[in-house]
């Protein structure tokens, strides 16, 4: 045989196995690995099938997308029953849904950068960049009923990211009245939604600095309008709008095409509808409006929502987690450094969090305590989404745990079950903080 016959089929294992590399590492995220491979049990993570098929064939839920990811690697994608009923529309993978709260971890990253560039700092009063904020009030309920009090000190931006500044939705009967005649609070949908205003995020943020709140900042952990007080700072900090600096600073790096606060309207068949559950626990459509379908594809288009307004993919939310996951930076892309992202998911506010063993960095649910938060293992984190989606994290198991429906509300356990499921296919492996 001649040398140049044998070193030709050298040559071409070479070449084939450079464009194979090439190949995947324009891959966004890698094809499935083998189960087992992975450090998972194949006939266990079928039992996720099984139960997500059983909700659906119960009436239970109208379909979801659930996306599991381990070093990176999807070990479970599936797309279960249907995105419209009525439409006989079926649940894909690139099906688009409304994240609601799963949008405070993009707007926290935000703050997070601009924090790292000088150009904001945690310690900074909110009042310096909304000045209705400068001197803020508290209704305080007695016997004799509710009175006002001057806030004891200024609310801060670290305040806002760790959900200690005393705000919340506007909900509370000490203050709903107030806040509906200001168009939020009742008046919002569920006090959340803005959707459907006519205004910038920082007109109506101005308006919320009016309204008293329910604690004295620092005091208390109150879930409500503080994201959205951040995407505000974010656009007088950056000089940009909300949603050109997500995109341009998170999601069009990391490649995150169908992340967006609003769809265009030739995309309309890719959004999810929203669906609630009856008294029975069988699904109906919801209305539409602000406490059903929404405004996301016709609509003012003008309220950038950073506690609740973003719409997102199974896949994209997945990637943005990863990059968290791996500390700030994916595929060559650095969006933190990895001493933000420690900050923001290690508990920052001791004790004052309201369940025990669980705690609050800066915006993310940390579990503290194993057991705490399902099978999450110690120094996880994650949250979830008025619409019924869930997601978390575990750096102990390299696992990224994405959940993705629509459902308003939710009386089911599914949100629960989904990671049980997913923990109880992984193989045998000592959890963090066990002994």
């Amino acid at each position: 045989m001649s040398r140049t016959a044998r070193v030709a089929p050298l040559l071409l294992v070479v070449v084939s196995v450079a464009l194979s590399a090439q190949q995947r590492a324009a891959t966004p995220i890698a094809r499935p690995q083998p189960p087992r491979a992975a450090g998972v049990s194949t006939e266990r993570l079928a039992r996720i099938d099984t139960v997500l098929q059983r909700y659906v064939d119960e009436n239970r839920i109208p379909g979801a997308v659930g996306l599991v990811l381990r070093d990176g690697r999807p070990i479970y994608e599936r797309a279960i029953g249907w995105s419209d009923k009525e439409a006989s529309r079926r649940m894909t993978k690139d099906t688009v849904f409304r994240i609601a709260s799963q949008s405070k971890a993009l707007t926290s990253v935000a703050i997070l950068q601009l924090v790292e560039e000088g150009a904001v700092s945690l310690g900074n009063p909110v009042g310096q960049f909304i000045p209705s904020f400068a001197k803020t009030t508290v209704a305080v309920k007695s016997d004799s009923g509710t009175s006002m009090v001057p806030a004891t000190r200024a609310i801060t931006v670290r305040d806002l990211l760790t959900h200690t500044a005393g705000i919340s939705y506007g909900t509370d009967p000490t203050v709903a009245s107030l806040y509906e005649a200001k168009g939020l609070g009742p008046a919002a949908g569920y006090g959340w939604y803005t959707a459907d205003k006519d205004e910038s995020v920082c007109d109506t943020m101005e308006r919320l600095g009016t309204l008293p709140f329910v604690a004295q900042p620092g005091e208390a952990w109150v879930y409500g309008y503080n994201t959205d007080i951040l995407g505000c700072i974010v656009e007088r900090a950056s000089g940009m709008t909300l949603d050109k600096y997500i995109e341009s600073r998170i999601t069009a790096p990391l490649g995150l095409k169908d992340t967006r606060f609003f769809l265009p309207a030739d995309q309309r068949d890719r959004l999810a509808a929203v669906y609630a559950n009856r008294p029975d626990g069988t699904i109906v459509r919801a209305p539409d409006g602000a406490r059903g379908q929404g405004h996301y594809v016709d609509g003012p288009r003008r309220s950038f929502s950073g506690g609740a307004g973003l719409l997102s993919t199974a896949h994209d939310y997945a990637r943005f987690l990863e990059m968290i996951r791996l500390g700030g930076s994916l595929d060559g892309v650095r969006i933190l450094s990895p001493r933000s992202v420690a900050l923001m998911t290690t508990n920052q506010i001791g004790t004052r969090y309201t369940t025990p063993g669980l705690g609050f960095g800066l915006g993310f649910e940390t579990t503290d305590r194993y057991g705490a938060s399902g099978m999450n293992s110690v120094g996880g984190f994650g949250w979830g989404g008025a619409y019924g989606s869930v997601y978390r994290v575990d750096p102990e198991e390299r696992l990224v745990i994405v959940f993705m429906i629509q459902l308003m509300p939710n009386t089911t356990d599914i949100r629960d079950k989904f990671p049980t499921l997913v923990y109880q296919a992984l193989d045998a492996v000592k959890p963090a903080g066990s002994n």
